[in-house]
């Protein structure tokens, strides 16, 4: 987590001082949880797991415009969702099933790009232009 903080507080983004905000309140949040559930929580080595901002509700407004007619002006707003875990969560090695010899011979072919699924052959516009051509 020190080095999420001196990121955001030391970058030159406007955005960096609210996403500094929202990093501290989902600390806080995973402390709280932590006392809740009286677990031991050591907050630097706390990981971001997930971070991303959405768009969020749009204010509509109107400004005057000249000959009595009226501009609108769009206010965005924005969602921003951090999600923090503890380090030994976010490490811990996935358990690979063990593979048998003769389960090794009956995997599937890669597929690859092009062919099988998704293309389709070209329709051959200029034949049936042809046939109507000479029909007439």
């Amino acid at each position: 987590m020190p080095e999420a903080y001196a990121i955001l507080r030391f970058s030159k983004k406007l955005a960096a001082k609210q996403i500094h905000k929202v990093l501290k309140s989902a600390v806080a949040n995973a402390q709280q949880r932590a006392q809740r559930e009286n677990a031991a929580l050591d907050v630097d080595a706390l990981r971001v797991k997930y971070a991303v901002v959405n768009e969020g509700p749009t204010l509509k407004r109107f400004t005057p415009a000249a000959m009595g007619r009226a501009t609108p002006i769009l206010k965005r707003t924005s969602h921003v969702e951090i999600h923090v875990e503890a380090a030994a969560e976010s490490r811990a090695p996935k358990a690979a099933p063990a593979k048998a010899e003769g389960q090794a011979g009956a995997m599937a072919p890669p597929v690859r790009a092009g062919k099988g699924k998704g293309k389709r052959p070209k329709a051959k516009k200029a034949a049936k232009s042809k046939k109507k051509k000479e029909s007439r």
